[in-house]
């Protein structure tokens, strides 16, 4: 059975770069975030109707990751990195519109993952031509969601922070102490 391991946080907390990381030290592959391909497709003046049609984007790119894993099961190791998920949908959706769709409340009810990694805001925000929040407020206000998100939900969550080698190493660790036993998870302090 395919590990999911979900990394998650606001806009230029290192997720992407942490994914790639993590899927080449483990010898996996890893989910990237649909909605960067969306937007870069479609453009930055999105809708409210176009986080549901992100929202079931990223839903089949985990799918066919997952899939794509079970395929392989021989070749790489049964864990699945992925960029964002769901949460993410409905953090957004109602941070900018106020509302969130029925069908992203849904699918984060059915989906099931096994460990979340929580990227702090410690790192500098990079401009690029997607990002939306430079500001430091912005930034605590995402943070402080999808840690009251992750607090309140079953599926066990680390903090990851520390710049370039650290941040790796914590999350290196995190996984390896999941691995070993899933239960000690809930006691590394966050």
């Amino acid at each position: 059975m395919v590990k999911k391991i979900v990394i998650i946080g606001p806009e230029s907390t290192g997720k992407s770069t942490l994914c790639k990381q993590l899927a080449a030290h483990f010898n996996t592959i890893w989910c990237p975030e649909y909605a960067r391909e969306y937007l870069l497709s479609n453009g930055t003046d999105y809708s409210y109707d176009d986080l549901l049609t992100i929202a079931k984007g990223q839903i089949n790119l985990e799918d066919k990751f997952t899939m794509e894993i079970n395929n392989k099961s021989r070749e790489v190791f049964p864990m699945l990195f992925i960029d964002t998920d769901l949460y993410v949908m409905k953090v957004w959706c109602e941070y900018v519109f106020e509302k969130c769709h029925s069908y992203i409340i849904k699918e984060i009810a059915s989906r099931q993952y096994d460990l979340y990694l929580l990227c702090n805001i410690d790192l500098p925000w990079i401009k690029d031509e997607l990002r939306e929040y430079p500001d430091e407020q912005p930034r605590r206000e995402l943070y402080r969601l999808y840690k009251d998100i992750l607090t309140n939900q079953k599926v066990p969550f680390v903090v990851i922070n520390g710049l370039e080698e650290e941040r790796i190493n914590k999350a290196v660790d995190a996984v390896n102490a999941f691995l070993a036993d899933p239960s000690i998870i809930r006691n590394l302090p966050i």
